[in-house]
């Protein structure tokens, strides 16, 4: 693609990337909410092949769908003016059966794509609602709030292998219709049904904000604050739960209306239990497979969890990093070391894992009679660099060295001593400055690494 977003061919070269991520979403129920523009667009049919592939790892899907797109083009076509698109406001009585009709229309094309991929479906009337009220003096006439979710009918209808269909309508106990907005249809169905995943098909790339607003919400060693430049917009790979909170709150006058309902309803929903909200764009091929099956996605995550984190490795872990070393390696930017060796010192090493899959390593050797530590193996897998986990690496392990009462820490590169100058505040030394015991070895190398030290600042106790 010219865009430079992944191409899911490209990184998924064969089944092994899929099935490692099998065990975790089978059985498990994703909600895909797919705005009404997107259910229109070429590349949708591609979304329903997808959408079989997930039911065919026994992922159960419930889809969603807006109609906002079809509503404005019906308006136009019979000569009204919405009082409301998105089923956030007022929704007047000519704008009901205008939502009406175009969810309707929508939910029978969604039938058919779904007949189409070989898949059963059906419209539901799960969502329960009453009248949303007066809001700020204004009555809402038949804009809806949902009351709840009849989950057991879609737990049901899933597991007959059937595909529920839920338009933005909601229905109360009279046979009275209210119009709703998709976003929140999606996530309380998410919540109802304790989903894994919640993932918002749009028009957009996903949440895409200016480098100044960046600054505000992510913390400063956020990858995507890297390099300076003109003032341009950012598309926000991932957010955490605090990050997308601090986002909604101050992004609302620079974030259109519905990208920030979404972001809201994504908060919602990690606030409520669900693991994962993606925000991506419909109209990109396997864009959602991409999303699913792979680390790197194509839009933005919102994750309640701990997406990335930097844990012990144990000796299993040895093969994992002999794999991930060995570029490094051949290419002598690292010491060579054999699995054997990596297994007898596990305990030095540390892994950073990003969804699971470690993805980074760095190994601590101390030497604490002489309050000194060796900062080593330091690699990331090249898929992943330049997202600053190098440099979380190299903090934590500096932290860890500050625990153990380590005065100061050394480091060897034959290659990256820019980068530990630059980001680690590294300094050159010489071979004299080793222990005897890692001078001995470094000399038996005869790799002539430059020699890097960090020592400890009195003043506030960091290396």
């Amino acid at each position: 693609m010219s865009d430079g977003q992944p191409q899911f061919g490209r990184r998924l070269t064969d089944l092994r990337e899929i099935l490692r991520y099998v065990p975790r979403f089978r059985d498990r129920i994703f909600v895909i909410a797919v705005d009404g523009a997107v259910v229109e667009d070429e590349n949708f049919r591609n979304v329903l092949l997808d959408l079989a592939l997930l039911r065919s790892l026994r992922v159960g899907v419930v889809l969603v769908h807006g109609a906002a797109h079809q509503i404005e083009r019906l308006g136009k076509q019979m000569g009204q003016v919405p009082s409301n698109l998105d089923g956030s406001g007022v929704t007047d009585e000519a704008t009901l059966q205008l939502s009406l009709l175009a969810s309707g229309r929508v939910s029978h094309d969604l039938l058919e794509g779904l007949s189409q991929a070989d898949l059963r479906g059906a419209v539901t009337n799960a969502v329960v609602a009453h009248p949303a009220g007066i809001l700020g003096g204004v009555d809402h006439l038949h804009t809806g709030k949902i009351e709840r979710i009849d989950a057991e009918m879609i737990r049901s209808l899933l597991s007959v292998d059937m595909v529920p269909v839920i338009s933005p309508i909601g229905y109360d106990g009279e046979g009275k219709s209210y119009r709703l907005n998709s976003d929140i249809v999606a996530m309380e169905l998410a919540r109802a049904l304790q989903a894994t995943k919640v993932v918002y098909l749009t028009t957009r790339s996903g949440i895409e904000i200016s480098r100044s607003l960046a600054r505000e919400v992510l913390d400063s060693g956020h990858p995507e604050l890297r390099g300076t430049g003109p003032e341009k917009k950012i598309l926000l790979r991932q957010l955490s739960q605090e990050e997308a909170a601090t986002l909604a709150k101050k992004g609302k006058s620079e974030l259109p209306p519905d990208v920030l309902s979404k972001l809201e309803q994504a908060l919602r929903a990690v606030e409520g239990g669900i693991p994962r909200v993606h925000i991506i764009d419909g109209r990109v091929e396997e864009g959602l497979l991409a999303e699913v099956f792979s680390n790197e996605g194509i839009g933005t995550l919102i994750h309640a969890n701990e997406y990335q984190a930097i844990r012990k490795a144990r000796k299993k872990d040895a093969p994992v990093i002999h794999r991930l070393i060995a570029k490094s390696v051949a290419s002598e930017e690292l010491l060579k070391r054999t699995r054997a060796e990596i297994e007898r010192q596990a305990e030095d090493f540390f892994v950073f894992e990003m969804d699971r899959e470690p993805v980074g390593c760095v190994a601590l050797h101390l030497f604490p009679d002489l309050k000194m530590a060796e900062l080593a193996c330091l690699c990331v897998d090249p898929r992943f660099e330049n997202q600053g986990i190098g440099q979380r690496l190299m903090q934590f392990v500096e932290n860890q060295a500050k625990t153990a009462g380590i005065a100061r820490l050394f480091c060897l590169s034959t290659q990256s001593f820019n980068f530990f100058q630059q980001k680690g505040g590294f300094t050159p030394g010489s071979p004299d400055d080793l222990p005897p015991a890692r001078r001995e070895k470094y000399d038996k190398s005869g790799r002539k690494s430059l020699v890097l030290v960090k020592t400890k600042k009195p003043s506030n106790g960091n290396l």
